[in-house]
């Protein structure tokens, strides 16, 4: 018997009837919060079950994405491949979606005007032919919207009342859901924020042994000079001066990576906060180019790519001599691309490669190789430095 059928002969039998496929949904929703950890395969899977009560002909799941302004496609079930690829990412004020955005009710029912909306927009005949009523399941949190289920119908009759009902305890469990899952990822970022700091205080403590051997070398550099002995005087005075280039690298790594701690939020607030005070520190205008969005990298990686970033905004602070910087974030091809650039006076000295870079640069080499990509920095053509750091975006996982 088809689902639509079935769901008719529910609906005929009257809500007490319906209360058991509810209760199903529900109890199934609810379990699957606590074992599943890929969110999106989550609202996806449920995709297929909101088109079936909803006897709908297709549909669509999206999430708010990181930018705050878009909504981002996560799964879809019964559209033509040109309509997916055109619905990827909508402004989040976008049609019926923006109503359920904006409202306070529960299930937004796009009429006739609604789909003539999406199809000048979208300039697909879909919307029209083969869809005549768009439905909008908000995804909310304490009334905050965190994505939305869409339910493309064949015809142009509403869902039934108890349906709608169903709908909303649905969106309640998995707006729900959603806040949970990005606590969480805050809570990591924090985690790892903490981390990073215990390491600092060991690798402090580290700095405390070495300048107890540079004391004991000192002393016994200060006998050999008091009795003339110049061989003994050589050998403890290069001591000292080992232990003292060890003793500042560890230094000036341990300043680099773990004093600056990054917004628990996440890097692109991070950058924005940069952004905001940076020419109070140094003179010079900051700007943040975000072309990706939804920039969904892991907590690790964002720490990663923080550093590196300031490390290039603190050079150029201290040798550019320039007015205007940008940092610019795109996708291409798979591939991130971070790039920092200013206005002012280029490169003035050959860079060194290897051993004998500078420590700075030395270290957003490695932090570039630990995202499995690379740095480079030249002199832009109109002049001023850029800082180009490229790593693949990872798939997410299935």
């Amino acid at each position: 018997m088809p689902q639509a059928t079935q769901l008719n002969l529910i609906h005929d039998e009257g809500l007490g009837a319906y209360k058991v496929p509810a209760l199903r949904v529900l109890t199934e929703i609810t379990s699957s919060l606590s074992s599943e950890d890929n969110l999106d395969s989550l609202l996806e899977r449920f995709l297929g079950t909101m088109i079936k009560l909803a006897g709908a002909d297709a549909g669509a799941v999206r999430v708010l994405a990181a930018d705050g302004e878009h909504l981002r496609l996560v799964g879809a079930i019964g559209l033509p491949p040109e309509v997916v690829e055109c619905e990827r990412y909508i402004p989040l004020e976008c049609g019926v979606c923006g109503e359920a955005a904006r409202g306070e009710q529960g299930v937004q029912h796009g009429d006739s005007h609604q789909v003539h909306f999406c199809s000048e927009r979208t300039s697909l005949s879909y919307f029209g032919e083969r869809c005549q009523r768009i439905i909008a399941v908000p995804l909310r949190f304490q009334g905050k919207i965190l994505g939305v289920y869409n339910l493309f119908m064949a015809t142009d009759e509403p869902v039934p009342e108890d349906v709608a009902l169903l709908f909303h305890s649905i969106s309640e469990h998995l707006g729900m859901a959603l806040e949970n899952a990005r606590l969480t990822r805050e809570n990591l970022r924090i985690t790892l924020t903490n981390e990073r700091q215990m390491l600092a205080n060991e690798l402090h403590d580290s700095l405390a042994q070495t300048m107890a051997y540079m004391n004991m070398r000192l002393s016994l550099l200060r006998d050999a000079m008091e009795n003339r002995e110049q061989e003994k005087s050589d050998r403890y005075l290069n001591d000292l001066g080992r232990a003292l280039d060890s003793a500042y690298a560890e230094l000036r790594e341990l300043l680099a990576q773990f004093r600056n701690r990054m917004d628990p939020r996440g890097l692109l607030p991070a950058l924005w906060d940069i952004a905001s005070s940076y020419q109070d520190k140094t003179g010079i205008n900051l700007d943040v180019d975000n072309l990706t969005p939804d920039m969904n990298l892991p907590p690790d990686q964002e720490v990663q790519v923080y550093h590196i970033v300031q490390e290039a905004l603190t050079n150029a602070s201290k040798h550019s001599h320039a007015q205007n910087a940008k940092i610019t974030i795109a996708l291409d091809n798979e591939q991130y691309i971070f790039t920092v650039e200013d206005d002012g006076i280029g490169i003035t000295q050959p860079i060194k490669t290897g051993d004998g870079m500078h420590l700075g640069l030395n270290i957003m080499r490695e932090r570039a190789q630990r995202l499995g990509g690379g740095i480079v920095v030249e002199t832009r053509a109109k002049g001023g430095t850029r800082v180009c750091l490229t790593f693949p975006a990872k798939e997410k996982s299935k």
